[in-house]
């Protein structure tokens, strides 16, 4: 039998219900802050879409060995300007 997972253990009565608000409140905030920031830098997007549809294609063995030579690959600012200057047409 697979071990119950960590956030099973978790005592939902521990938050008084007005830290429950003030933790509610504080996600959506984070929510609206993280979106406007990825709409003020769609770059964000076009960074990561390009970075997993390379990973899907190649099917890296060393996920973490392709993520870093992707990542420092000294032309990757290009290649996102590029995109991003295409989808802009």
């Amino acid at each position: 039998m697979a071990e119950s997972s960590f956030l099973e253990n978790l005592d939902i009565d521990a938050l008084s219900p007005e830290q429950q608000e003030k933790l509610r409140q504080f996600k959506i905030q984070t929510r609206i802050a993280n979106e406007k920031y990825l709409r003020t830098h769609p770059e964000v997007e076009v960074l990561l879409s390009h970075f997993l549809r390379d990973v899907f294609l190649k099917r890296p063995v060393d996920i973490r060995e392709f993520a870093a030579e992707h990542f420092t690959d000294p032309d990757l600012s290009q290649k996102i300007q590029s995109e991003l200057q295409h989808d802009d047409k």
